[in-house]
Formats: structure tokens, C-alpha cells, sequence
């Protein structure tokens, strides 16, 4: 146990241990296994060994930087984009109902 009045065990290993440094190469594959693949960045986090706020941040940046790189969406894109839109917003109205009719009958049997 640490005596009364110093720093704790924790702070002191954080201070000792030395921050990890990622090559430019590292971080594009990491990157391009979220951003290409379209595979959760936790997932990637774990399996690169990486913190998931780091690899998060690299991903941001990739993608402020190459924001304007991304192609036009095609006419069958844009088509199952409208499709999903409109199943989002019927789901969040059932989702509602749902929510408001498990609250009347949790009210009713009260």
C-alpha cells in the first residue's frame, strides 16, 4: 500500500509506461480494415491490439481528410437509400407504439 500522501501505484505506472508508436503503415491497414471493409472499429481495435479510441480517431482523420475522394452515389444507391430512410422511420414509430402499449399495460396491471 502506498503511504498517505503519495501518488497511488496507478499513477505512477501510468507515468512509467511509454506511449506505443504506430507506423504511418500500420495505421492505413487499420484504417482501410474499417474504412474499406466496413468491419466494426472495435473489432479492429482487439484484433490490431489497438486502443478502440485510437484506432477511432485515426478513422475520423481518414475520413475528414479523403471527405471529398468518395464517389457519387449511383441511382440504385440512392434508390436503397430512400428504401432504408423510410424502414428507419417505420421502425421508430413501432418502436414507439411498442414503448407507449408495454406502458399502458404496465400501468393497467398496477
Amino acid at each position: 500500500m502506498a503511504p498517505i500522501g503519495s501518488k497511488s501505484g496507478t499513477a505512477e505506472r501510468a507515468r512509467d509506461t511509454k506511449r506505443r508508436k504506430f507506423s504511418p503503415e500500420f495505421r492505413d491497414e487499420a484504417v482501410k480494415m474499417v474504412v474499406v471493409e466496413s468491419r466494426p472499429i472495435a473489432e479492429v481495435a482487439r484484433e490490431v491490439q489497438v486502443n478502440e479510441g485510437t484506432l477511432g480517431t485515426w478513422v475520423s482523420r481518414c475520413r475528414q481528410d479523403h471527405a471529398g475522394e468518395e464517389p457519387p452515389l449511383n441511382i440504385s444507391e440512392r434508390a436503397r437509400l430512400r428504401e432504408l430512410g423510410r424502414e428507419n422511420r417505420e421502425l421508430r414509430m413501432k418502436i414507439e407504439f411498442l414503448g407507449k402499449a408495454a406502458a399502458f399495460f404496465a400501468q393497467e396491471y398496477r
